[in-house]
């Protein structure tokens, strides 16, 4: 029997995710487990496999296109099954998409006619309803009316929801997404405003072509601001460079951290000549090759066996505490930041180590991460020695309590009982969620973490 394939809802809280590819052609047959759809979403691209065998009949999202959790993107037919009028069925499949809209006024008492005759309700989130029977569909946008002429606001279906059952008026919400569109962090922000006592006012998109020169007289010339853009400089020449959908990601994810953890930072530096040999020996005897990175990673998982405390997450109802000690690696690709997760490291050889994380920043960086790849972990490891940074501090990825930030390892003069010599020293800060974790555990945490460092055959045992 004919059915539609929609967009699942690969990752929690996904609201829309763009059709990366289709592996299939039309009229293509393929089996249970088989790729029937390739999607990317904020961080990784996924494929969508098939629940039984068929026959994908018709494509219905190009590629390229970004669409919501539910949305139909193709039609499948069961094996054998022939069918004359392929367009008849399309149309009957899909016909039912288009969202109905009853003789009921909406919560906020306003409807209007669009101009292709369509109805747009404000207020109401039609998105959240089932995707069959009568009042069905992924709603893109709303229509309301602004100072006497339509203006259709962009708002994704998370976004309406939380705004209805708030009280909010979707259009008194400025929107930052693309093309002004309206997201979740739009909405949470406005209702920040609206417990301050601060007016939420929505504004136009920013929309400025690139490159563009400012004018040499204007606003910008008096200080102020062209077209809504940031503040310039007569004369002075600037490119904006649009977000693409991971710089948005990350952008939300971290402004997320840094309003909801509260964070403390505990810092320290080691001694790790003794590292630096035990790397050297271990590749000359193994065909993989080990970075110091894998062996600071290694160190991390073995001090979260010794401090259990630290290998927890933070959630509304319990601190919650992990046997394995899975820990994040922190890769740059030319998109953004991603951070894979090594599972079980506690339990893995170092030579095993190093061929998984090789392979995790390979795919980071080609982006042929999946999904599952980029979720859980206590703890993110992110390394900026190989640009010579001696110290930094990070920002920690939600929902992890932890992340390690580790500088390069430079040659110092150091002390040791009473005498002056020369040691090569790695510094390190460890910024930690204080809700789940306190700052004498982090100490402690930070202590044997250290000590395997100097200590480094202990990282192996």
């Amino acid at each position: 029997m004919a059915e539609l394939l929609r967009m699942p809802e690969i990752s929690a809280n996904m609201v829309e995710a763009v059709v990366s590819d289709w592996p299939l052609a039309e009229n293509a047959t393929f089996a249970a487990g088989d790729p029937i759809a390739t999607v990317e979403t904020e961080k990784a691209v996924v494929d969508v496999p098939a629940e039984s065998d068929g026959v994908l009949l018709r494509t219905l999202v190009e590629p390229g296109k970004s669409v919501t959790v539910g949305t139909p993107m193709a039609v499948l037919l069961a094996p054998g099954e022939h069918v004359d009028d392929v367009d008849a069925l399309v149309a009957r499949l899909t016909g039912a998409e288009a969202p109905q809209v009853s003789d009921e006024p909406s919560p906020a008492g306003a409807r209007e006619v669009s101009q292709n005759g369509a109805a747009a309700i404000t207020g109401e989130d039609l998105s959240t309803t089932p995707l069959s029977g009568t009042r069905t569909g992924a709603v893109a946008g709303v229509t309301q009316a602004v100072s006497g002429t339509a203006a259709r606001l962009f708002a994704s279906p998370l976004a309406r929801r939380i705004a209805a059952e708030n009280g909010l008026t979707i259009g008194d919400i400025r929107g930052t997404g693309p093309g002004g569109r309206i997201v979740r962090d739009d909405v949470r922000r406005a209702l920040a405003d609206r417990a301050l006592g601060r007016p939420a006012v929505a504004e136009p998109p920013d929309v400025r072509p690139e490159p563009h020169t400012a004018p040499a007289a204007g606003p910008a010339a008096a200080g102020g601001k062209v077209q809504g853009g940031p503040r310039v400089t007569s004369g002075t020449p600037y490119r904006d460079i649009p977000h693409t959908r991971m710089r948005r990601a990350i952008a939300t994810r971290l402004t997320e951290s840094h309003r909801a953890a509260p964070v403390f930072t505990v810092r320290g530096s080691a001694r790790v000549d003794a590292l630096l040999a035990l790397r050297s020996d271990l590749n000359q005897a193994t065909d993989v090759r080990i970075s110091v990175n894998d062996l600071v990673v290694a160190a991390a998982a073995r001090a979260h066996v010794m401090v259990p405390e630290m290998n927890v997450v933070w959630t509304p109802d319990a601190v919650r505490q992990f046997d394995d000690a899975d820990i994040a690696v922190a890769v740059a690709t030319d998109a953004g930041l991603v951070t894979p997760v090594v599972r079980g490291v506690q339990r893995m050889t170092i030579s095993a180590l190093a061929r998984t994380g090789a392979d995790l920043v390979d795919r980071a960086r080609a982006g042929r991460l999946r999904q599952d790849e980029l979720e859980g972990g206590t703890l993110t490891v992110t390394n900026l020695g190989v640009f010579g940074t001696e110290e930094f501090t990070a920002v920690i990825n939600p929902p992890q309590a932890a992340i390690l930030a580790v500088g390069a390892a430079r040659q110092e003069a150091v002390v040791t009982e009473g005498e002056v010599g020369v040691a090569t020293v790695l510094r390190v800060a460890l910024s930690v969620d204080h809700r789940p974790v306190d700052g004498a555990t982090a100490a402690k945490w930070m202590a044997a973490f250290l000590a395997l460092l100097e200590s480094p055959l202990r990282i192996l045992a």
